[in-house]
């Protein structure tokens, strides 16, 4: 591919107009236009900031083929993540699910130890999948500080309209959950084992819910590589105010454990204590909002 090729195919690829990519390089737009038509050429200080407008090389950007290069996932970046966001949020529902199982069990006439006992390992299980999970990204960004954009639009677009549908989903998932106990408790008496046999319906339905909007964020944020490259270059601010909030939020999610075990030894609220999880998710989430150190650039 030519120049003006090039620069035509990294200009769309950003929906970028001439005017505006003009604007960015302090020219004029017949400049931009006679450069894409090939009736000119940008002098060298203009290359090099197209060079790192562009996060290209200036023998990419003059004589390589742009298209071909920046679509090739030579780090392995979109399988990585594919499954990583997979990961993660079956690990999420997995905890839910455990949630759900322990109280069918005690509907089916388990014991409670045991039900307890299967909610735990459950859980055990998924916090491994999570830790594992955290580590293989922290190693892969560690080796790959710096990846290509390998997404064409139609990709973004096919990727916004996904995380509309698993946004829908996971909201529609909880309100039928919500639909579900109403209707329940219409046909089965409250009382036991009807409670927490419609407490583990609901909670099934939660985390396919909690799954499906925790996978539509993350597999949006990937098409995001900007931000990616971004977050593993922080300034030295940047760091320390990430290392703040991973505090903070491991903190949080200690305490809410550490009440959780507490109300359930003392005074036998294993059924009904996991909201605090819940809640130290919220504030977590709510810690990452107020402190998030690029709020104001985004």
């Amino acid at each position: 591919m030519a120049f003006s090729e090039n620069l035509q195919y990294l200009r769309t690829r950003d929906n970028l107009t001439q005017e505006q990519l003009a604007e960015r390089l302090e020219v004029s737009r017949q400049s931009v236009s006679k450069w894409e038509s090939g009736a000119a050429f940008p002098e060298m200080d203009t290359l090099l900031k197209l060079c790192e407008l562009y996060e290209v090389s200036l023998d990419l950007l003059l004589r390589g083929d742009a298209r071909a290069s920046l679509q090739a996932d030579s780090d392995g970046y979109d399988a990585f993540f594919t499954v990583h966001n997979l990961r993660v949020s079956l690990g999420v529902g997995g905890i839910l699910l455990g949630v759900a199982l322990m109280l069918l069990t005690m509907a089916a006439g388990l014991a409670e130890t045991l039900s307890i006992a299967l909610l735990l390992t459950v859980i055990a299980v998924c916090v491994v999948v999570l830790v594992a999970s955290g580590l293989l990204e922290e190693d892969f960004r560690k080796k790959h500080p710096t990846v290509p954009d390998c997404y064409t639009q139609e990709a973004r677009d096919a990727a916004h309209r996904r995380f509309i549908w698993l946004m829908c989903g996971g909201i529609g998932g909880i309100l039928a959950g919500v639909i579900f106990l109403l209707l329940f408790f219409t046909v089965f008496p409250e009382r036991e084992p009807y409670e927490l046999t419609a407490g583990g319906g609901f909670f099934i339905l939660l985390a396919l819910s909690i799954s499906a909007l925790l996978y539509g964020g993350m597999d949006l944020e990937k098409y995001q590589v900007w931000k990616y490259n971004r977050d593993n270059n922080p300034t030295p601010q940047v760091r320390e105010r990430n290392k703040l909030i991973g505090t903070i939020c491991s903190a949080i999610m200690i305490t809410a454990t550490a009440v959780y075990v507490g109300l359930g030894l003392a005074l036998d609220l294993w059924r009904t204590a996991w909201w605090l999880f819940a809640v130290g998710g919220i504030l977590c989430g709510l810690v990452h909002v107020l402190l998030d150190p690029y709020k104001d650039d985004d």
